[in-house]
């Protein structure tokens, strides 16, 4: 079971990794990211292109499951304007075991980071906005599993 969904509206971790926990594995691991104050932010906004982010995010979960046992994996985007507080990303991964599931799970977000279009940019309680760079720190991460 792979599941990809981008979202504009709020999105819930128990909802979205709902149709892994009852495939028959041993794991559920998952990663919920979380919009957080980062010195003043109010909401980000999140932009991406459809039909290709889907199917990035497509080739990402086909990278996982290629590479490890997976029973399921779900990834869930959140677009538009997110406020402080709200999950912006779901991923998850079920497995027969701990470790596979884990893996897994690091490695859709780690490779969602770098391979998917998003575009990101945060809004300040002053009424400004700016786009967000690309961070070296994930592209890092990311070549870890190449």
């Amino acid at each position: 079971m792979k599941k990809v969904r981008i979202s504009n509206t709020p999105i819930t971790t128990e909802a979205e990794l709902s149709t892994l926990a009852g495939i028959g594995g041993g794991a559920l691991s998952s990663f919920t990211g979380i919009v957080r104050d980062d010195g003043g932010v109010t909401a980000i906004e999140l932009e991406h292109y459809p039909g290709m982010t889907e199917a990035c995010l497509s080739r990402v979960i086909e990278a996982a499951t290629a590479r490890w046992s997976l029973l399921g994996a779900v990834v869930t985007h959140r677009v538009g304007i997110v406020p402080v507080g709200d999950s912006v990303v779901v991923v998850g991964a079920a497995s027969l075991h701990r470790a596979e599931a884990l893996e897994a799970t690091a490695f859709l977000i780690d490779r969602l980071k770098t391979d998917v279009p998003f575009w990101k940019r945060e809004h300040y309680a002053d009424g400004t906005a700016k786009w967000v760079e690309a961070k070296l720190s994930d592209d890092t991460r990311s070549e870890r599993w190449a």
